[in-house]
């Protein structure tokens, strides 16, 4: 058996043989584990039960889908078990998995395809700051809030303060484009953010204080801007603007 490059150079010796090279982008890397890794707190030794208030959430939750369908209340399920156990481990993954009767592999497959799952230990306070293409444009985008944020908690995205108070991470379109930049602290949303904004919420937060969420720069929800006129700042125009009055 003879390769290309030998058989070329019998048939003639002059004929330039070039050689290709196999070429692959970058690795992206991610803050986000995908594999799961025992700890003493979370492995399958770990067993995890829903409260009583939760247990009746549950029953609720069910009666939402046929009893033959219910594993598609997997989503609900797993949400209640991380708010009530912290992060979602995986003894909260099996106990879910048990209640709907299906395999496990079924909830892993969940829990690991959707980020709003933590599958492990996050701070009180989980600052998820959009850094997409939107919130990274303008005078202050997010790079500078990212910036803010690290010298402030002494950390980097995918860690958590040695307090255990906050966990940042970056995250993509937060839906928000409009009140850009954006944070989500937990449930809440921190928009139109600024570096002195956003060190005012950490110290917040550190000092127990209360914050506001919402628009940080005064606005009411995501009307125009003062003098920036790339949102919607007239009445709408009605039906059948500009169509032919015969059609």
């Amino acid at each position: 058996m003879y390769s290309l490059r030998t058989v070329l150079r019998q048939v003639s010796p002059k004929v330039p043989v070039t050689r290709r090279f196999f070429q692959s982008s970058t690795a992206a890397k991610s803050d986000a584990l995908f594999i799961h890794r025992d700890t003493p707190d979370n492995n399958a030794n770990v067993k995890f039960e829903f409260n009583t208030d939760n247990k009746k959430r549950i029953e609720e939750i069910l009666k939402k889908y046929p009893p033959q369908y219910k594993k598609g209340a997997i989503m609900p399920l797993l949400d209640l078990g991380q708010r009530q156990h912290g992060y979602t481990s995986l003894g909260v993954m099996n106990e879910v998995a048990r209640l709907l009767e299906v395999p496990p592999m079924r909830v892993y497959e969940v829990a690991t395809f959707y980020t709003m799952y933590n599958r492990n230990p996050v701070g009180k306070y989980f600052l998820q700051l959009c850094t997409t293409t939107p919130c990274q444009l303008g005078g202050c985008g997010s790079t500078k809030i990212l910036e803010t944020l690290t010298k402030e908690l002494g950390v980097q995205p995918g860690e958590t303060t040695k307090d255990g108070l906050f966990t940042l991470v970056e995250v993509e379109c937060a839906g928000a484009c409009s009140n850009a930049p954006v944070m989500a602290i937990n449930d809440d949303y921190y928009e139109d953010l600024t570096p002195e904004t956003t060190k005012k919420l950490i110290d917040n937060l550190k000092s127990g204080k209360p914050v506001k969420a919402g628009p940080q720069s005064g606005r009411h929800t995501c009307e125009f801007a003062p003098g920036v006129y790339t949102s919607l700042n007239s009445e709408p125009y009605g039906p059948g603007f500009k169509v032919r009055e015969d059609l």
